[in-house]
Order: C-alpha cells, then structure tokens, then sequence
C-alpha cells in the first residue's frame, strides 16, 4: 500500500501501524528503512524475517532528537553529544552504550545500540506522531532482501516486499547512501562505516581523531563484506584495468548484457555515466545499480572512484556490492 507522505491522515496511520507494532516502509535522507518499534522485540522481529537478515546483525534506531535517543542509552557519552550537536537532524549514526533490558532485538543481543536522528520531513513528522502515541523510537534499516542494493525510491520498496506493505512515498531519498556510523561506547570513537559525512568533518567536531575499528568494536549494519548487492556481477574496475578489458571484451564479442557506470563514455551494451562529484553519486548511485539490474544485465563494470576521502562512502558501498561475487 503506498501512501503519500505528504499526507497527514497518512502520516497519522504510518504512526498507528508503528504503535501497533507492525511494519512500514520509511522515506529518509538517506535510504528507505523497513521500520518498526524499536521498544518492542516482537515487532523487530518482523523486520528480520521480512528482510531474511541474521538476528545478531543489529539495526539503527530512529529517533527525532537527542532526548529522544536517552530512553535507549545508558548513558549518552560527550563525544557522541558532539556529534549530535554537529549533524543531528542528518545522515550519521552513533553507538552509544545500551540501557539494560531496552531494546535487545534491535542491538542485536550487543550491550551497545546505535541511533541516528533523520533529516527527512516525512520521517520527522512519523516520529513525532508515534512518539505522541508512546513509541520513542524506530528500528529502521533499509527496506531491502538483506544483503541486496538498498532502496532509494518507493517504488524500490514495493518492488523488495509487495503491496502488503505501508509504505510512504517521500520522493527520491537526498543523500543516496546510508549514514556514516561513529562508536562512540568506548574510550576513543571509531569510525565503523563511511558515508556522505566525511571523516575530516567528523573529527573536526570531535575534536581529536578516529580510531579505526578493532576487534573488539561494536558489530553495526552494513558492515559485512559482502553487501548491498544486484543480481548482476558488480566488477570494481580502475579506470585503465576498466578500459583494457572493454577493448578485449569488445575485440571477441563479450559484451553483450554488461553494463559499464564510468566517467569516460564506452560504446557498452549499456553505459552511464559516473557524476565527478561524489554526492551526486552517492545520491544515484543504488538507483544506478537497481536500473541496470533491471535493464538485464548480466554483470556491471564500475570504474573505480577517486582516491580522495570524499568519495569513501561511494567505495565503500561498490566494494561490498562487488565482494559479493568472486572469480
């Protein structure tokens, strides 16, 4: 069932379906999420089953504010405040130790829970009203078969789940890719997973720099190294390795059914062109792949992004999506 997110009885209803435990496809800035109450473990549950995902793999709890985050937190430390205080309302997830008994399916069993404000409009005013109806916050990851490419668009949610689903329609997600994650449950934060928020930004409001993740670091989404994947072989190409094995593919009539998402144009079956900027890659980027997968292509050569730190939310994202197959 798709609704209107600019609704307001369908923003009432989104929030009652929330309340009443029961699962809704969520618009957000960054991708759509498969929402449910995040207090409840049955209704978390629902989220599992429908995606097929591991129940330890834990989710990202969406909550409208930092006090909205307190009912879920033991304690809020001061480096995940900051971070708050610099990006929330926006695409950046910090883990944060977990009030004992509160939210275990969500945590995945962990004693660390992750929680991000969202900027999207549609999901600030579903918070809202399902906090007026006592749901302090939402379990929301992206509204995809786990381990697939995530959702960028309604019409992506409905394509994963069916009609069945409640889903709102908040028009083409802004940011594209999922949300940076920060721990910030122990001594010196760590960066977890990169997104459109870069490490240099981060650590400016931190105020010292990130550690980079270690065993002992809290499990969180998105992290495996198989991930956000087409039915397509993804190949992640340097530009020149891309380019020779074009003109080979091409000299013995290997081309047909693969799809080339490069900066230089290539005469491929299908090609379309990779932005020079990597927030409007970001932004296309699942929309991309979707497209192509569906167009019927049988593997996707993607050139390989700048090394720059601005675009290690668009790699990160295209080296799991092609760890998922291997040679």
């Amino acid at each position: 069932m798709l609704l209107p997110g600019n609704d307001a009885d369908a923003i009432q209803a989104a929030a009652r379906r929330l309340a009443d435990g029961e699962l809704l496809g969520l618009p957000t800035e960054t991708v759509y999420g498969l929402a449910a109450r995040a207090d409840q473990d049955d209704a978390v549950a629902k989220i599992f089953a429908a995606k097929g995902r591991p129940s330890d793999h834990p989710l990202i709890v969406h909550v409208l504010d930092a006090a909205g985050a307190e009912p879920f937190a033991d304690h809020l430390p001061a480096t995940a405040r900051r971070l708050m205080e610099a990006f929330w309302p926006g695409p950046l997830t910090v883990i944060v130790p977990r009030r004992p008994g509160v939210a275990g399916g969500a945590a995945g069993g962990q004693s660390t829970i992750a929680v991000r404000a969202p900027a999207h409009p549609v999901a600030r005013a579903v918070l809202a009203a399902a906090r007026e109806l006592g749901v302090d916050g939402v379990a929301a990851p992206s509204a995809n078969r786990f381990g697939r490419v995530s959702p960028t668009l309604a019409r992506h949610v409905v394509e994963e789940f069916g009609p069945g689903l409640m889903v709102l329609d908040g028009g083409a997600c802004e940011v594209g890719i999922e949300s940076s994650i920060v721990d910030c449950s122990r001594a010196r934060p760590a960066l977890l997973r990169p997104g459109l928020i870069s490490r240099a930004r981060i650590e400016a409001a931190l105020g010292e720099s990130l550690a980079e993740p270690d065993a002992a670091a809290p499990k969180a989404s998105g992290t495996l190294a198989a991930h956000y994947a087409p039915t397509a072989r993804v190949r992640l190409l340097e530009a020149d390795r891309l380019a020779l094995l074009f003109a080979t593919a091409s000299a013995s009539g290997a081309l047909e059914g693969v799809a080339v998402y490069s900066r230089a144009r290539l005469p491929a079956w299908r090609w379309q062109s990779l932005p020079a900027d990597p927030a409007a890659a970001a932004h296309e980027l699942f929309a991309v792949l979707r497209d192509l997968d569906a167009a019927g292509a049988r593997e996707i050569w993607v050139e390989a992004p700048p090394r720059d730190p601005a675009w290690d939310g668009v790699r990160d994202r295209l080296s799991r999506a092609a760890a998922a197959f291997t040679d």
